[in-house]
């Protein structure tokens, strides 16, 4: 893939297709970063349920954790880059704190040890996230931000595609050495840690000359223009099993191996890699609600497939690849759309207060999926999922149709 780059100031007028380097910069700080946090992913699934020995209901507890702890501090990242005009360095206490995490892994042993660093790696994650997508909207063009959205979820995705199969090289030449995985990890984070540390710009967003306050950032988040939209998100989010979850269950249908688990993760970030530009581009072009709305029809196909009787290798490529494409029209449409619905000065702590809604839900969908699958199993509970977000897709649609009335 080509990517034409440039510096300039934000908002500057310029050729049409190409984004900031700073974007560029940002997206090799993420694949570094996911690179080290997907050779974690990849093997977490099977290292707490086997090697730990957690049981499902206490696996969707941490599954939950890993979506949602992360919620308590993304507001209060998004308004302290606001209100700072930094958000640099609000994202670097944030990927040194997960960075971090990576290597505290080898001594965690416990449920609660594990529980903990867990949460210092989602709170590191939930601390840099809206300020590293404030500094991507400040330096693209209004016009082009699933574009540049499209772009930073690209590189991102490249490391999401090589973390599992670092993984999945070291589980072969090391079967069980989960100590391995997370050594490697550690060294990948420090790579990303620097980059951003050292290359990326200070970028001053404009929110820094208007000293924002906290009654005008609630105030507008509550307001009409944000309220449905945040409505629409979570109502989608409770319905969203996690990828650990759907993984599980393809690979308890066809029998897996431990070894061969990592690379249900290759799959489905091959797919997002493949679809995140072009569906950035068709959000900017037909809509980003309507592309993230259709994400989540490929997510309901995903249930579908990976809770049905049929098995196989071709049903399970078609359940990563829609997988994947459920993450490439929503994960960079939803802060593309929430950008031009908040104003300039409180754009960081808007994009925060959705990723927070995500968070929360899908802390809520992992309690209620690990529930699901004790009581009814594992092709019932993803059916009653299914049902449940097929009946909830026209319900979003109504709340999110008025923001394609916004540039």
């Amino acid at each position: 893939m080509y990517v034409s780059v440039r510096d300039r100031p934000a908002n500057s007028a310029g050729p049409a297709g190409r984004v900031a380097s700073t974007v560029v910069l940002l997206g090799i700080v993420s694949m570094f970063t996911d690179i080290s946090s997907e050779m974690v992913a990849a093997v977490l699934p099977l290292y707490l349920t086997t090697a730990v020995g957690l049981g499902y209901l206490a696996y969707g507890f941490v599954d939950g954790l890993y979506q949602g702890v992360s919620a308590v501090v993304r507001i209060g990242g998004g308004y302290a880059a606001d209100r700072g005009g930094h958000p640099k360095w609000i994202a670097v206490v944030g990927y040194g704190v997960s960075a971090l995490s990576r290597i505290a892994l080898l001594p965690a042993h416990g449920f609660a040890a594990i529980v903990g660093v867990i949460s210092a790696d989602r709170l590191g994650k939930g601390l840099r996230t809206a300020p590293r997508d404030a500094i991507i909207a400040e330096s693209s063009e209004p016009a082009q931000l699933g574009r540049a959205f499209g772009v930073h979820r690209t590189l991102d995705t490249i490391g999401a595609v090589l973390g599992p199969l670092v993984a999945f090289a070291l589980l072969a030449l090391v079967p069980g050495s989960y100590d391995s995985v997370f050594v490697v990890s550690f060294a990948f984070a420090v790579v990303g840690f620097a980059v951003l540390l050292l290359f990326v710009p200070d970028v001053r967003t404009r929110a820094s000359a208007a000293r924002v306050g906290l009654r005008r950032v609630f105030r507008e988040i509550a307001g009409k223009g944000l309220r449905r939209p945040l409505a629409a998100t979570a109502l989608l989010g409770v319905l969203t099993v996690g990828d650990g979850f759907l993984y599980l269950a393809v690979q308890q249908r066809d029998d897996l191996t431990a070894s061969l688990f990592p690379l249900l993760y290759v799959g489905t970030n091959v797919a997002y890699l493949l679809f995140a530009l072009p569906l950035g581009r068709l959000a900017d072009r037909i809509g980003r609600a309507r592309v993230f709305v259709g994400g989540h029809v490929a997510l309901l196909a995903a249930y579908l497939a990976a809770g049905g009787r049929f098995g196989g290798v071709a049903t399970t490529i078609l359940v990563l690849l829609l997988l994947g494409t459920y993450y490439a029209a929503t994960d960079g449409v939803l802060p593309a759309l929430v950008s031009r619905l908040v104003s300039d000065e409180i754009r960081g702590s808007g994009i925060a207060a959705a990723q927070t809604v995500v968070a929360l839900s899908r802390f809520v969908s992992a309690l209620a999926f690990g529930s699901l699958w004790v009581l009814i199993g594992r092709g019932n509970a993803l059916l009653v999922i299914g049902v449940l977000l097929a009946a909830a897709l026209p319900v979003a649609w109504l709340m999110l149709r008025p923001s394609e009335a916004r540039p």
